[in-house]
């Protein structure tokens, strides 16, 4: 069993998880945004048992945007954030409580400058999360959604946020979720992903394209184009750690790049979830931490490229 002391494990971590602090977030975030990057910062944590532990998990945020304000960088960084780690799933109104929580967080962000976009978990979450997305959306009509292509529901929903100042971030999906509900092969995602795109790219919203896969950005930027969108009316979003070299070409090309930051304390978790949900990623992150010069030629699409 991993303790975090291997040095295969520690090199992992600190190639995907910006530090356990948000003094370390906030180093990475500030050499992201000199390097022409924008950044989407995640306090680690989901599942949320406690209210006490989602009371935590809401102060952490506070602390960070206070600090993003502080440092400058509100206005190239936002967060990201699970409801599950507000406690979501908490029986007895957790739904409640973790909109009560956001509702607060979305008020430091919008005094910061900067916002919020709430990531989506798997399928039994989506009807809560977007109910707590509309609740928002009332007060902070900026705040963010990210949807998983792999779900057959997710055509609709992207018609129904497709809207005027919506942001959806369109990602494949991080879980393995049942035959009943989602697409299960990698060719029929990526239809999906791509058919869900186009909706987005020709409503009102901002679409952000959260994918790795060369292929997909290459036709995200045709369909942008299609749609007469300029490169200031959508963008890229990638993990930490993850293709830097194609982070860095598509900045230096004029789009939008966001890099999406983990830090806290809960990075050993994160990865034990993250190969819970997939163990297919384990390979995806041990494969990059070679060179990118050194990976194999038609390497595609990475399994972590479905994590939201």
């Amino acid at each position: 069993m991993f303790t975090g002391d291997e040095p295969v494990t520690r090199r992992v971590v600190d190639r995907f998880v910006a530090g356990e602090h948000v003094p370390q977030a906030l180093a990475v975030a500030r050499r992201l945004v000199d390097e022409g990057l924008t950044v989407t910062i995640d306090h680690l944590g989901e599942d949320t048992s406690t209210r006490e532990r989602a009371d935590a998990v809401g102060a952490a945020y506070l602390t960070l945007l206070a600090a993003l304000d502080a440092a400058g960088l509100a206005p190239r960084a936002e967060v990201s954030l699970k409801l599950s780690a507000l406690g979501q799933a908490l029986p007895d109104g957790g739904e409640r409580y973790a909109l009560r929580l956001a509702r607060r967080i979305c008020a430091a962000a919008q005094q910061a400058g900067t916002t919020v976009t709430l990531d989506m978990e798997d399928h039994t979450t989506v009807d809560s999360t977007l109910s707590v997305l509309r609740d928002l959306r009332v007060d902070f009509p900026w705040v963010g959604v990210a949807l998983p292509a792999c779900l057959f529901r997710t055509a609709a929903d992207c018609v129904d946020l497709a809207t005027t100042g919506s942001r959806v971030r369109l990602v494949k999906g991080a879980y393995a979720e049942p035959a009943s509900v989602a697409y299960r092969s990698g060719a029929e995602v990526d239809a999906a992903f791509l058919r869900c795109l186009e909706v987005l790219m020709r409503g009102a919203g901002y679409p952000m394209v959260g994918s790795h896969d060369p292929a997909l950005i290459a036709h995200a930027d045709r369909l942008a184009r299609l749609a007469g969108r300029s490169r200031d009316d959508y963008e890229y979003q990638m993990l930490y750690g993850v293709r830097t070299r194609e982070q860095a070409r598509l900045a230096a090309a004029g789009h939008r790049m966001r890099v999406y930051l983990p830090y806290g304390d809960d990075w050993y978790g994160y990865f034990l979830r993250r190969l819970a949900e997939r163990p297919a990623n384990l390979l995806f992150f041990l494969r990059s931490l070679l060179p990118e010069s050194g990976r194999p030629r038609g390497d595609r699409t990475p399994p972590a490229d479905r994590r939201a």
